[in-house]
């Protein structure tokens, strides 16, 4: 057997310092090769030239056109400027801009009153684990993946005067004639709504529900031993909590109230009570007016409507990184 001999100690610094250790040697720097740069320049510069491409330059062209007069089929030479007297018409002169407006601003109370405090109801409930919460997630969750589109298709056939599910069954239990949902201007824009609430309450129970598990549990048992009770924990602990995803929750709901197009294009070309911004844009732009400089003037407006929300939400969020 060979018996190794330990090393003897090392021999202590002149004046009691202890010895010292072999330096280190720094950290190599990572060099980056052609074909990661290339990769990098890729990953980077693809996405940035179609969102400048798709989008920004797009709305650059919009707030430019909406100082203009042009029908968009002769050349660009035919292109007359005329200031801001598009906006001027859009407030004073344009029938369908205020009932619109009014229309987006009801469209946008509702969405915050029923399917938000709905999906935050249910997304309370499930967070609860009960038993076959998956699948009632799913349930919840399956008109999101589908576009609002599909979603008017689908309400069209519930609400068909003829055949429709609901007239048949309110025929069948009441007696009641059959009502026209979607074709009368006094009650086609709130069927719409129950149509869009329908979609958009899962979206919220699904950010919400992603909050909550995020938060602290500490949180909840410390207002437990303080004796709070279930509403009181949410309300003054909870809630609070989810600072973030209310915030999330405001912008997404903002502007879907403002961009809310697909379904009521689907049912009457957004004409007959449901009048919204978007389908007057795309009836300008688009349809037999062909006004492409006023209906660029009605997407400004409308952009503008939603950059206030955006910057709100961008600046609270610079703010917490700052924090």
């Amino acid at each position: 057997m060979v018996s190794s001999t330990p090393s003897p100690p090392r021999a202590a610094e002149p004046g009691g310092a202890p010895p010292r250790s072999a330096p280190r040697r720094a950290p190599t720097p990572l060099r980056n090769g052609r074909a990661d740069r290339i990769t990098l320049a890729l990953m980077i510069g693809v996405p940035a030239l179609l969102v400048i491409g798709l989008v920004w330059l797009p709305a650059a062209a919009t707030v430019v056109f909406s100082f203009t007069r042009w029908d968009g089929i002769g050349g660009l030479d035919t292109i007359e400027w005329v200031g801001t007297q598009n906006y001027t018409d859009a407030f004073t002169l344009y029938p369908p801009f205020w009932p619109a407006l009014r229309h987006n601003l009801i469209w946008l109370v509702f969405l915050f009153l029923v399917p938000t405090v709905l999906g935050m109801l249910l997304a309370v409930l499930l967070d609860r684990e009960l038993r076959g919460g998956r699948i009632y997630q799913s349930i919840f969750y399956m008109p999101v993946v589908l576009s609002l589109a599909l979603v008017g298709f689908i309400w069209q056939l519930i609400y068909s005067p003829d055949q429709g599910l609901l007239n048949t069954f309110l025929g069948a239990t009441t007696g009641a004639e059959p009502v026209d949902w979607f074709g009368d201007p006094d009650i086609n824009l709130y069927a719409v709504l129950v149509a869009a609430a329908w979609r958009h309450t899962g979206y919220i129970m699904l950010l919400y529900l992603a909050g909550l598990k995020a938060v602290d549990p500490s949180l909840r048992e410390a207002a437990a031993i303080d004796g709070a009770g279930p509403v009181r924990t949410f309300t003054s602990v909870v809630f609070p909590a989810l600072r973030p995803i209310n915030l999330v929750v405001l912008v997404v709901t903002v502007i879907d109230a403002l961009r809310a197009f697909d379904i009521v294009w689907i049912i009457n070309r957004g004409r007959n009570g449901l009048e919204l911004i978007s389908a007057l844009v795309t009836a300008n732009v688009i349809g037999e007016a062909s006004r492409v400089g006023f209906g660029s003037a009605l997407a400004v407006i409308m952009l503008a409507f939603s950059l206030v929300f955006i910057l709100i939400y961008v600046s609270t969020l610079l703010r917490g990184a700052d924090r």
